[in-house]
């Protein structure tokens, strides 16, 4: 029995161990992010890095979506008579969760692992040493300015992805199922709510820090050459991956019960 149950209890205490760790390391970015002095060239870098560059990969992502998101309404409600419905359920589902969801995992698959690539080599390599060297604290001018960055700028391109999702749901309900045009904009503005919107913004900014908070976690603490590189990396992108899942839910639940 107790060779049975130790493999359990080392796996839960393992994951409390690194349940700390991560909880600590995000405390000590969250205060380094809210204290002086500031490093407002290396967020607008990021934001940048963050926001502009994923553009493309997010508006494809958020256009082709909607377009999908319409045909396979229009498949399910036609055999309901209730095709007048597609509108309001692209709008609702591109800005409350489709949009805020699949933009985080695209940012997470490219920002995620390029962030644990970049200060996973500063780690093997001494550089974050020589940082503390030279008296400058690593987790204000690493950490603190991605986590901020990443804060202000998914919401950013959750904005494009909503707005592009719901052009592309327009565009295939116009142009291939017979919407009429100016019907199907203004169901879609009579049945969107700011609510909806503030939501998945407020999804977005979690999610951005997570995203942050995951690639610059796993690059600060990996070990072992370009080969720890390698798994800090991927370690970013799944850990933050199933977190944007787990805290949806939970975000959710908790606009949900408003």
């Amino acid at each position: 029995m107790v060779a049975v149950l130790q493999p359990i209890g080392r796996a839960f205490l393992g994951g409390l161990e690194s349940t700390g760790r991560l909880s600590i390391f995000a405390g000590g970015g969250v205060v380094a992010a809210l204290r002086p002095p500031y490093y407002p060239r290396l967020i607008l870098r990021q934001m940048i890095e963050i926001g502009f560059y994923s553009l493309p990969v997010v508006g494809l992502t958020a256009i082709f979506t909607g377009m999908v998101l319409a045909l396979q309404s229009f498949t399910g409600f036609s055999r309901f008579s209730a095709e007048s419905a597609i509108p309001n359920v692209v709008v609702l589902s591109i800005c409350r969760e489709l949009g805020p969801v699949l933009a985080g995992l695209m940012v997470a698959g490219r920002i995620g692992a390029a962030m644990a690539a970049e200060i996973g080599t500063m780690r093997v390599t001494e550089q974050i040493d020589a940082l503390s060297t030279l008296s400058t604290n690593p987790m204000k001018y690493l950490v603190a300015p991605r986590l901020l960055a990443g804060t202000i700028a998914l919401p950013l391109l959750v904005i494009v992805a909503d707005i592009l999702g719901v052009l592309g749901g327009f565009i295939v309900s116009t142009l291939k199922l017979g919407f009429n045009p100016s019907v199907y904009l203004t169901a879609t503005m009579n049945f969107l709510y700011v609510q909806d919107v503030v939501s998945g913004l407020a999804k977005a900014a979690v999610f951005g820090f997570i995203i942050a908070l995951m690639g610059c976690y796993h690059g600060y603490n990996s070990r072992g050459g370009a080969q720890g590189v390698g798994s800090a990396t991927t370690m970013a992108v799944v850990t933050a991956s199933i977190l944007i899942l787990a805290f949806d839910y939970v975000l959710t639940e908790a606009f949900f019960a408003q």
